[in-house]
Formats: structure tokens, sequence, C-alpha cells
């Protein structure tokens, strides 16, 4: 499984506003919800901060990679986000977390599941890439980034 099977350019936020992780949650699942009408904001959110309410899915790399189980879709929903600053997201070195990939898969979906999370941490531990990453300046360029990791991997 590709991520960018998945991965819309149009998912892609280059220049997160949030300032703390209930609003980088919020941010990621309102923009969801435009792209995909059939998802309910709320809803989405509720899934994502149970989720997080079992431990922070903040790596120690500066990534975090919010997801959860949610009813009613039939398809993983991709979407990623990049804070300038920083947020705090709770993760294991305290350091701030700046790239943010967002899934919500759908509830039958547990070996998918747990493979595109275990393709997404094994990518964006590559010091290389998140650095590119961090140095895109647009959503096209984010998008390339990753499909072309994606493609190697």
């Amino acid at each position: 499984m590709n991520i960018t099977d998945e991965l819309e350019k149009e998912s892609i936020i280059a220049y997160l506003k949030s300032k703390n992780k209930n609003e980088v949650i919020r941010e990621l699942t309102n923009h969801i919800s435009k792209l995909h009408p059939n998802i309910n904001t709320d809803q989405a959110y509720e899934v994502i901060i149970e989720r997080e309410k079992l431990c922070s899915t903040a790596l120690d790399v500066g990534v975090a990679i919010p997801h959860g189980k949610m009813s009613g879709i039939s398809n993983f929903i991709i979407t990623f986000g990049k804070s300038e600053q920083g947020i705090d997201f709770e993760s294991l070195d305290g350091k701030p977390t700046h790239l943010f990939i967002l899934i919500l898969s759908p509830e039958n979906s547990s070996g998918l599941h747990l493979k595109l999370l275990a393709k997404i941490s094994k990518i964006f531990k590559i010091r290389e890439f998140r650095s590119k990453l961090l140095n895109a300046k647009n959503s096209d360029e984010i998008y390339e980034i990753i499909a072309e990791e994606d493609a190697k991997h």
C-alpha cells in the first residue's frame, strides 16, 4: 500500500495555523470534512481524540501520526499538515512536533491500518526526508516529496 494511494494534494496543509494539540486535530479534521462532505467533522475529531487519550501518537522525531478507525467510511482518508513553529503533541522526547499525518481508517481495516502506520512510521523516521518536508514551500512540493519517498519503499 502506498501513502499516495490515499493522500491527495488537496489534503495537504502546508502551513498549519494551530497552536496546540487539540487545535491541530481540529484543523486537520475540518480540512478532511471540506474535501469529503460525507465525513462528520465532530465525529472524526472525537475518533482521533479518543485514540490520543490512550497515548500520544507523536514520534520522537518531530512527527505525529494521529489516527483512528471510523464507522461509515470505506477507504482510508489521510491528511498532512506542517507546523513551522512546532506544537507540543506530548512526544516522548518532549520536543515540538512539526509534521502531522492524520489517518481515518474504515472500522474493519485492522491489517491494512497497521501496514499503513508501519510504512508511514518507517518513512518519516528518515532525517533527510523530514528535512525536505520542513523546507517545502507549498502543498504541491510536499506531495511530490512524499510521493518520491513513498515509491522507494
